[in-house]
C-alpha cells in the first residue's frame, strides 16, 4: 500500500496510463518515502508530451511547458507532470539551453543529479532504480549519476545540494563526488546569490550541519560564498558547535555572522541578499549578545529587547557556551512575565497629557519625559495609572537635564 501522499496523484498516473502513455513518481518524494521522511511535493514523469497531458485533465497550469512541465490540479492540490527529456548544454552552469523530449524513463533518470534522486516508482509501488540509488540509501551515501564533474559543470548549485543532503540526511559524500566538487568548486561564482543562500540556510538547519561545515572548508567551497573568501579558519571552527539547538533563521544567521567575526554584520548579510527584516533582527541579536558579555538581563534590557529576541539570544548563548540553557530561558520568561508593561503602547498617558500638565509646547522634552515614565514603570518606581504618573512627575519635578 502506498504512502498517503501518493494516493491523490496515483489518479494522475492512472489517467495518463489509460491514454497509452507511461507515467511514474520520481525525485525527492520517492527518495523520502524510502528514507521514511516526511514527503513534500510529489512529482510525476511521463512519456506524454505537455500538450497531451493538458488534454487529459480539466485543470492544468502551463508553468514550464517549454521544458516539459505542466501542473495538474486535482482535488485542491497541484502536481508537476514533466515529460521525459534530455537536456542540451547548460547556460551559466545553471539551466539547459534546450531540452529534447524522449520516450525513455532510464534516459530521463540519467540526467538527474544524485542516484538517490534517480529512482522512479510506478503507481502500484514498484521501484525502478537503474543507478542503484537504493543501495546508496542503504550505504547513506551521496553519489552523482554518472560523472560527477559533468553533473556539477551542468549546474554548480548541485555541489551545495550534495552538502545539504549531508547536513539533512546525515549521509556522506562518495569519493568521486568529493573529487568532483574539488575540481568544480569555482563554478559557484556563476551561481546567483539567491540560490546559494537558499541552499546554505538548509545546510545550517540540518541535524548534521557540523559535518557539512567541515566539508565546506575541506572542499574550499567557502571561498565562493559571499564575503567568505578569507574565512577558512572560521569555517573550520563552525563544526565545533551544536547548530541543531537553534530554531529560527535569525538565530542561525546571527551565530554564523558572529562566528565569522564580521565587523559590519549588516553589510555582510546584505551581500547574501537576505530580507531587511531578518537583517535587522540579526543586528539586534548581536547587539544584545555583546552587551550580555559584561552583564546580565535586567528588566530594562529585557523590556527593550523583547521576549522573542531574548529567547533567540539565549539559545545562541547556550550553543556558544556549550551548555543547556534551559534554566536561563525559564528565568527570562519569568522576568518578562513580571514586567508591568511590555510595550510603550500600554502607557496610560501620552504627549497630550504631559503638555496639559506642564503647559508646554511639544519639543524634545516630551520624548525624554515619556522615556522616563516608561522606564520608571518598567522598574517598578511608579504604577501605570494616570494619577500615579502625574503625581510622580510633579514630585520629581523633571527637567530636561535631570532624570528622576
Amino acid at each position: 500500500m502506498l504512502h498517503d501522499p501518493f494516493e491523490l496523484p496515483t489518479f494522475i498516473i492512472q489517467t495518463i496510463q489509460q491514454a497509452g502513455f507511461e507515467a511514474y513518481f520520481v525525485g525527492g518524494a520517492v527518495r523520502d518515502m524510502l528514507l521514511h521522511r516526511e514527503i513534500g511535493d510529489v512529482d510525476i514523469a511521463t512519456s506524454a508530451l505537455p500538450q497531451q497531458v493538458i488534454k487529459l485533465f480539466p485543470k492544468t497550469i502551463e508553468v514550464g511547458i517549454r521544458h516539459g512541465t505542466v501542473v495538474v490540479l486535482h482535488k485542491g492540490e497541484s502536481f508537476e507532470v514533466t515529460t521525459f527529456r534530455n537536456e542540451g548544454d547548460y547556460e551559466e552552469h545553471r539551466r539547459p539551453k534546450d531540452v529534447t523530449f524522449i520516450s525513455s524513463l532510464s534516459e530521463d533518470l540519467q540526467r538527474r543529479d544524485f542516484t538517490i534522486n534517480a529512482i522512479a516508482m510506478t503507481g502500484s509501488g514498484a521501484l525502478i532504480d537503474p543507478f542503484d540509488g537504493q543501495a546508496d540509501i542503504q550505504k547513506q551515501m551521496i553519489r552523482c549519476v554518472g560523472d560527477a564533474t559533468e553533473r556539477f559543470y551542468e549546474d554548480g548549485l548541485r555541489m551545495l545540494r550534495a552538502i545539504r543532503f549531508v547536513s539533512q540526511l546525515s549521509f556522506v559524500l562518495s569519493d568521486d563526488t568529493k573529487a568532483g566538487i574539488s575540481r568544480c568548486n569555482n563554478i559557484l561564482k556563476h551561481i546567483s546569490v539567491e540560490r546559494i543562500t537558499a541552499e546554505f540556510e538548509k545546510i545550517m538547519r540540518g541535524n548534521n550541519s557540523h559535518i557539512a561545515f567541515q566539508l565546506l572548508a575541506e572542499l574550499k567551497i567557502y571561498k565562493y560564498l559571499p564575503h567568505c573568501a578569507n574565512k577558512q579558519i572560521e569555517f573550520e571552527q563552525l563544526a565545533n558547535y551544536k547548530w541543531h539547538s537553534l530554531q529560527k533563521n535569525e538565530e542561525f544567521w546571527t551565530l554564523f555572522t558572529m562566528l565569522l567575526k564580521m565587523e559590519t554584520p549588516g553589510k555582510f548579510l546584505r551581500s547574501w541578499k537576505l530580507p531587511v527584516k531578518l537583517i535587522r533582527s540579526v543586528e539586534i541579536n548581536i547587539r544584545y549578545f555583546n552587551m550580555l558579555l559584561a552583564s546580565e538581563w535586567t528588566k530594562t534590557t529585557l523590556y527593550q529587547c523583547g521576549l522573542e529576541h531574548a529567547e533567540q539570544i539565549e539559545r545562541i548563548r547556550a550553543v556558544v557556551h556549550q551548555n543547556d540553557g534551559t534554566e536561563r530561558l525559564h528565568n527570562i520568561k519569568k522576568m518578562y512575565a513580571s514586567l508591568p508593561i511590555i510595550s510603550r503602547k500600554e502607557l496610560v498617558v501620552n504627549g497630550n497629557d504631559l503638555q496639559a500638565w506642564f503647559n508646554k509646547k511639544p519639543g524634545p522634552w516630551l520624548k525624554e519625559y515619556i522615556n522616563n515614565i516608561e522606564m520608571a514603570i518598567v522598574n517598578g518606581d511608579v504604577e501605570n495609572e494616570v494619577e500615579n504618573i502625574k503625581e510622580w512627575l510633579l514630585h520629581c519635578n523633571l527637567k530636561l537635564e535631570n532624570n528622576c
